[in-house]
């Protein structure tokens, strides 16, 4: 018997918060999962190899909550493969032209969108032999733009059929400035790409995606209309808690602050 999975809902009337995973534990998802909108899985820079990236697809499912792959490349095998196996959406990072992103609208959409292939074994048992009639709206695909050229096409890339949202990367493109990557970002830095990419998310009613870690990133998300907001990351919580719990068995023996390592 099939039955529904779950899916990032595209009329929510605030934010929907995501927490991004890098570790292959499927256990911070079932601990901590169900206080997140949705998980951003990241098989790009997270230590996650594909087996790793479909048991944490699992554990969203299992909890209830929309888990969206950012895949390592522009690779259509990945991309179909996982929305197979019951992925919510997928995030292609460094998407640099109409071309790079009208192969994966071909990778993620079926026809007449795309070209995505039908046979998906897993999202078969769980949706019903008709998925494929509802999967290009039930699933995601996001562009992740990480320069000022990307940024610049940021209308085009909206109004593709196909694409459901964009997701500016703050990092590279500071790195593709020349900048400093370790500092505070600034509006000044980043502020103009931000913009441009929220108009035509707005525009053209696609997601756009936020990073919100830092109070920079926060006020971006409040300022502009930001539908999917990232909160925060599984190894910065680990930090965090961690590093306040140290300092708190110091004081509690009268050792004052913990020594550096």
């Amino acid at each position: 018997m099939s039955h529904s999975l779950p899916y990032l809902d595209r009329n929510s009337l605030r934010p929907l918060f995501g927490l991004c995973i890098s570790y292959p534990a499927p256990g911070i998802i079932e601990r901590i999962g169900k206080s997140w909108d949705w998980f951003w899985i990241d098989g790009q820079h997270g230590e996650l190899g594909f087996d790793d990236c479909v048991e944490l697809v699992k554990a969203s499912q299992l909890i209830g909550v929309p888990g969206l792959v950012r895949v390592p490349s522009q690779d259509p095998t990945w991309v179909a493969k996982l929305l197979d196996l019951g992925a919510a959406g997928v995030i292609v990072p460094m998407v640099e032209t109409v071309a790079e992103a009208a192969a994966m609208v071909q990778a993620a959409k079926f026809p007449p969108v795309g070209n995505r292939s039908y046979g998906g074994l897993r999202i078969g048992t769980h949706m019903g032999p008709d998925y494929h009639r509802t999967a290009n709206r039930d699933t995601v695909l996001i562009l992740q733009l990480e320069s000022s050229r990307a940024a610049a096409l940021a209308d085009q890339f909206a109004a593709m059929e196909g694409v459901d949202g964009l997701f500016l990367g703050p990092d590279d493109l500071v790195v593709r400035k020349g900048g400093d990557v370790k500092a505070p970002k600034t509006m000044e830095e980043i502020g103009q790409e931000v913009e441009t990419i929220a108009r035509a998310c707005e525009k053209h009613g696609k997601f756009n995606v936020a990073l919100a870690f830092s109070d920079l990133g926060l006020d971006m998300a409040k300022r502009f209309r930001h539908q999917l907001v990232v909160g925060a990351d599984d190894f910065s919580l680990l930090d965090t808690g961690s590093e306040q719990r140290i300092k708190t068995m110091w004081n509690a023996f009268g050792l004052g602050a913990p020594q550096s390592r």
